[in-house]
């Protein structure tokens, strides 16, 4: 038994709310379970010095987590004078992500900035922040498309992220915390909406795993993101 009760290929309850802050160009809160991340895509008319005049654009993202985010007060990382480690691997993955999915020529020589703060964590954050990324990022695009900026929409296909691993010797669905503390395998699972895989995170944290386990993670992530991607679908309809 899950300590959610959850099946084991059962998902936590997600919603995605969308053009919640006022100025972003494109902006979402996701809520998968108790994890719950403000999302905000913002515009801006340059790129990187090292794609200045190709043609292409960027996209990439910011990651941050509030100091009562979890059970005990964190320390802002601005006091500490620099982001932590954990912090640039996570937005490093994010921007990584969501660019899979973005066809650059498409998108026009402009720079997308995806921000991601987690308002209240419970497991998954990262997944979270790439799901609901993805969002603000639809949201964005679908404004420069509106006025003309954009002729041919350069995200085909969302982007999802989830989260599986091997808790109490059974694969199970969507981590939250109490089973991302305790899970002997841990995975993230970054695809497009059509099941083509971006990118594959996965460790023994307690105890090393078979091939057959990872198949069976791979499975319930593909029916993970495919519930996602229907959820982002809506969000962005």
């Amino acid at each position: 038994m899950r300590p959610s009760g959850r099946n084991l290929s059962e998902m936590r309850a997600v919603s995605i709310e969308t053009g919640v802050t006022k100025h972003a160009e494109g902006s979402c809160m996701i809520r998968i379970g108790d994890t719950h991340v403000l999302c905000t895509a913002t515009i801006e008319d340059r790129v990187p010095p090292f794609i200045k005049g190709s043609g292409l654009g960027w996209v990439t993202a910011e990651y941050g987590m509030l100091p009562r985010a979890t059970n005990t007060r964190m320390r802002r990382e601005a006091s500490a004078g620099k982001q932590g480690g954990r912090t640039l691997e996570i937005q490093r993955l994010i921007g990584r992500s969501l660019r899979a999915g973005v066809d650059r020529v498409a998108l026009g020589e402009r720079q997308i900035t995806v921000d991601c703060d987690v308002i209240q964590a419970d497991g998954g954050t990262r997944c979270a922040s790439i799901t609901g990324g993805w969002v603000a990022l639809k949201l964005a695009v679908n404004k420069l498309m509106k006025v003309g900026d954009v002729i041919s929409d350069p995200l085909t296909q969302p982007v999802a992220a989830v989260s599986c691993g091997i808790y109490a010797g059974q694969p199970v669905l969507d981590l939250d915390y109490p089973e991302d503390s305790e899970a002997g395998v841990d995975g993230n699972f970054i695809m497009l909406g059509n099941k083509q895989l971006i990118e594959v995170q996965m460790s023994a944290e307690g105890s090393v795993f078979s091939r057959d386990q990872m198949n069976a993670l791979m499975d319930l992530a593909e029916k993970g993101v495919s519930e996602l991607a229907e959820a982002q679908k809506a969000a962005v309809a």
